[in-house]
């Protein structure tokens, strides 16, 4: 997604050969234009795969998830990582690894929103080691639902992440495949070749 790429070239922030700082427009402050075009993005890729519910975790996850619900008509559920007074019942739970925070949350989402005749998109800004994304399959997997696919904002190709998600059978679209942070500079994967744009 070239507006996306354009994005991150212009705003985004290089921190290591791992790191990409991306706060200015997805995860802290969010571009509601960039995030219209990622939601109807995904939904033009999803488009001819049947999706009931769109399944994201707090808090980064919502914005693109709720223009792509928006785009599908469909309803978006988060994962919480924090615990509520009020989700008690018929709770599914799982723990998810974060490597940028080097901790383990629990997750949860309420059975009741989430059921076997389900089809689940799951959907996240960020792609790196998987680790996100195994959590959602398996709340998903929980409820008895349907993996529909994974849709992803950036991934980091240079991670196993992607490559262990598509070996799984998942059907995996990312709209920015990173292939290196090396020296400070953003290479993209161009259609999952070895093109670069700079």
């Amino acid at each position: 997604m070239e507006l996306l790429q354009k994005k991150i070239l212009t705003e985004g922030k290089v921190l290591s050969d791992h790191v990409l700082k991306v706060d200015s427009f997805l995860n802290h402050q969010v571009d509601p234009k960039l995030m219209e075009e990622i939601g109807k993005e995904f939904a033009e890729r999803f488009s001819q795969t049947p999706v009931t519910k769109i399944l994201t975790l707090e808090s980064s996850g919502i914005a693109p998830a709720v223009m792509a619900g928006l785009y599908m008509n469909v309803p978006v559920i988060f994962a919480r990582k924090r615990k509520s007074l009020t989700l008690t019942d018929n709770l599914l739970s799982t723990k998810v690894y974060s490597f940028t925070k080097n901790e383990y949350n629990e997750v949860s989402v309420s059975g009741s929103f989430l059921q076997k005749n389900d089809h689940v998109l799951i959907l996240d800004d960020f792609l790196a080691n998987g680790q996100a994304a195994l959590g959602l399959i398996d709340l998903t997997k929980q409820a008895g639902a349907t993996v529909a696919g994974i849709g992803i904002v950036i991934e980091k190709s240079f991670q196993d992440g992607g490559d262990q998600l598509r070996e799984m059978g998942f059907k995996v679209e990312s709209l920015a495949r990173i292939k290196s942070l090396k020296n400070k500079q953003v290479e993209f994967l161009i259609d999952n070749r070895k093109e670069v744009l700079k």
